[in-house]
């Protein structure tokens, strides 16, 4: 038996869960915790109840008023930001995201990205000793996703202390320090949406500005309120920061650990879609989602009752033997790669294009403009349960 509870977790499992996983896998798929949730770890099991959204909810208020406390600003912010609602809200605010994610929109977003990738490549290249957490992949999603909201360039630097800090409150057991830290950068982003969405309402923008498409599009029956605004946007702006982050930093460490792979890719661009996804798989940015129970339902040979409360592992699955052979292998021109990394059904990401594009033009760059890059010593992952990453990843690029 596997003794494992996602509350008390050290430094050797966030530098490697996998052998945890795996062994989840084989002797307890729906492996019971300590608080009473259920620890899924299998590929079929965890895309059958992100298909099904009849028995499962995403509503997170039973779950996050003891977190955080019903009246906190985390608790405000991650109630009614899109990902941890149900239907019709959910609904609602997907379809006004996904529809300013046009073709053209993509189009606009991959003109000014090869410029900003450039841009920072040769920034580095300059410094030839770097850290590619900070240098590079943090510095791509924080650009994308500003100029889809249309946020001032001067005043993007605290975005993403702020992503971390909200995100970061989301682990299985934050401390008092972390939550503190969560709910001030809630309050702190709440002021500075507040005075966006204003200069938006008074200066609209085209269609393709996300968040004049926010403020305006009724197509669901209604318009979002002030609030609603405010919490997506700050949802948008740390959902598309720090798991594309965390994508492009993995594929990174991957790819520099493994010249061939690195040489392979260089070699043969037009892999470079099957690796990213391969990338996803591999070191999923995200790993770990969560349902709710609603109504008795069995799931591959197990029945959930009302009210358990289930934590999906995606970094397992994504290493599930029974569907990826030799899974913990890197394998670029992986076919078929059913992952789960952008999740599946009703939920999955909507802006999994987005961060596709993002990685797929900033790993082309990289390995063309530093052939003999290589990681130095001083790697550090970031300490965090659900969303798997570099804290810092030095490199010497000549």
């Amino acid at each position: 038996m596997v003794e494992f509870d996602p509350a008390r977790l050290d430094t050797a499992f966030h530098d490697n869960p996998y052998p945890v996983y795996r062994a989840l896998q084989e002797t307890a798929p729906f492996h019971r915790c300590p608080d009473g949730s259920l620890f899924l770890t299998r590929h079929a099991d965890l895309d059958a109840v992100y298909r099904n959204r009849t028995h499962f909810s995403s509503d997170k208020e039973a779950a996050f008023g003891p977190k955080f406390g019903p009246d906190s600003p985390l608790f405000a912010h991650h109630t009614t930001s899109l990902v941890f609602r149900d239907p019709p809200y959910h609904t609602r605010v997907r379809r006004q995201i996904v529809g300013a994610l046009t073709p053209a929109a993509i189009r606009g977003i991959a003109e000014g990205l090869e410029r900003l990738v450039d841009r920072l490549c040769r920034r580095m290249a300059e410094r030839g000793e770097v850290d590619l957490i900070a240098d590079f992949a943090a510095a791509i999603p924080v650009e994308v996703i500003g100029n889809l909201l249309g946020v001032p360039a001067e005043a993007r630097e605290p975005l993403r202390d702020w992503s971390l800090a909200i995100l970061g409150a989301l682990d299985p057991a934050p401390s008092a320090d972390a939550l503190a830290l969560g709910n001030r950068s809630v309050t702190e982003f709440l002021e500075f949406t507040a005075q966006l969405i204003a200069a938006r309402r008074a200066q609209p923008r085209g269609e393709a500005d996300l968040l004049t498409r926010l403020i305006t599009d009724a197509s669901g029956g209604e318009t979002l309120t002030d609030a609603e605004l405010q919490h997506n946007c700050i949802f948008l702006l740390n959902a598309g920061h720090e798991t594309t982050t965390n994508l492009i930093g993995n594929a990174l460490a991957l790819l520099l650990a493994s010249p061939a792979a690195a040489a392979d890719l260089r070699q043969h661009p037009q892999i470079m879609g099957s690796a990213v996804e391969e990338f996803l798989r591999l070191e999923s940015p995200n790993q770990l989602g969560n349902r709710l129970v609603v109504e008795p339902v069995e799931i591959g040979g197990e029945r959930f009752a009302s009210g358990t409360y289930l934590t999906l592992c995606i970094g397992a699955a994504n290493r599930d033997p029974s569907v990826f052979a030799e899974p913990g292998r890197m394998d670029l021109r992986r076919e078929p790669n059913r992952h789960l990394a952008f999740g599946a059904g009703g939920h999955a990401c909507a802006g999994m294009s987005v961060a596709r594009l993002e990685a797929t033009l900033a790993l082309r760059a990289f390995l063309a403009r530093f052939p003999a890059a290589r990681l130095v010593p001083g790697a550090r992952r970031s300490q965090r349960a659900r969303f798997r990453g570099y804290a810092t990843l030095p490199a010497r690029l000549a």
